[in-house]
C-alpha cells in the first residue's frame, strides 16, 4: 500500500469513526433491539467489537471502569483515535511518512508468531467475555 493510500483510508476511517461517534452522543438513550454489528444480526452472537461504540462514548464522558466493562478494546480505539489524525496532520504538514514507516514496520512486527499469538488470544477472550455478558 502507498503512503498515499493509507493516509487517505485513515483519513476516511476516522473520519467515519468521528461521525459514528457524534451520531451516538446525540442519540444513544438505552440498548435498543437494533444492533449496527452485521455478525450479530447474522448469527446472533455478539462479536469482538460489539460493546466498542458504547465503550469509546463512555470514555468520552468520563467513565473509564464503564468503558472497560463493555468492551476493553474502546481504550484501543479510542487512544487510535486521538493519535491517528494528529498523527495525520503532523504529516502531512511537515511532508513527513514517518505514520506510514511505522505502519509498515508495524505490520512486519505484528506477522510474528511471538507478537500475533497472545494478541489473536487477546481478541478470543474479548469475544468470550462479549458472549459471556450477552452484548
Amino acid at each position: 500500500m502507498t503512503r498515499n493510500r493509507l493516509y487517505l483510508l485513515l483519513g476516511i476511517a476516522v473520519t467515519a469513526g468521528y461521525g459514528w461517534l457524534v451520531y451516538g452522543i446525540y442519540t444513544y438513550k438505552q440498548p435498543a433491539a437494533f444492533t449496527p454489528c452485521v455478525f450479530k444480526n447474522a448469527t446472533g452472537i455478539a462479536c469482538p467489537s460489539c460493546g466498542s461504540t458504547r465503550s469509546v462514548l463512555s470514555i468520552v464522558q468520563g467513565d473509564i471502569a464503564k468503558a472497560m466493562l463493555i468492551n476493553p478494546l474502546g481504550l484501543v480505539i479510542t487512544a487510535i483515535m486521538i493519535a491517528v489524525p494528529l498523527w495525520l496532520f503532523f504529516d502531512i504538514t511537515s511532508g513527513k511518512s514517518t505514520l506510514y514507516t511505522n505502519y509498515r514496520a508495524a505490520e512486519i512486527w505484528l506477522l510474528k508468531k511471538w507478537v500475533a499469538a497472545p494478541l489473536i488470544a487477546i481478541v478470543l477472550i474479548n469475544w468470550i467475555w462479549n458472549i459471556y455478558k450477552n452484548l
